[in-house]
């Protein structure tokens, strides 16, 4: 979280330089800033770097995963029209995962007569 801040704070820093070229004369807290924000960015240099390095290592990884598992993925969210109808995957000891369907209790039957409804059949508009 801490790197996502930082990396954050950098990208604006590469921006704020160009905002402030526009204006002409710099005064002294924008001075200020770009110093501030130019030595975070140098700072965060190394990690950054890492962060690159990773997304090359498992960059290829993810692309194979996705086109391998990205068509079957699309087919099942074609197939399952209200998530919230789910309960959470569990998985079993065996490997097997299982997605079971809500109780009727946590999700009311829209056919049942709700117990607010008139008796006698007549509704209000």
């Amino acid at each position: 979280m801490q790197r996502v801040l930082i990396i954050c704070a950098a990208c604006a820093a590469t921006a704020f330089p160009a905002h402030a070229e526009e204006d002409g004369g710099k005064s002294l807290m924008e001075r200020g800033a770009e110093l501030f924000l130019e030595g975070l960015r140098q700072e965060m240099e190394p990690a950054i770097e890492d962060l690159r390095g990773l997304a090359d290592q498992f960059g290829p990884a993810l692309q194979s995963f996705m086109q391998e598992m990205g068509p079957a993925l699309a087919e099942l969210a074609a197939q399952v029209q209200d998530w919230s109808a789910y309960e959470v995957p569990e998985m079993l000891p065996n490997g097997d995962i299982i997605i079971r369907k809500k109780t009727s209790r946590e999700q009311p039957d829209e056919s049942a007569p709700r117990d607010d409804a008139p008796s006698d059949g007549v509704t209000d508009i």
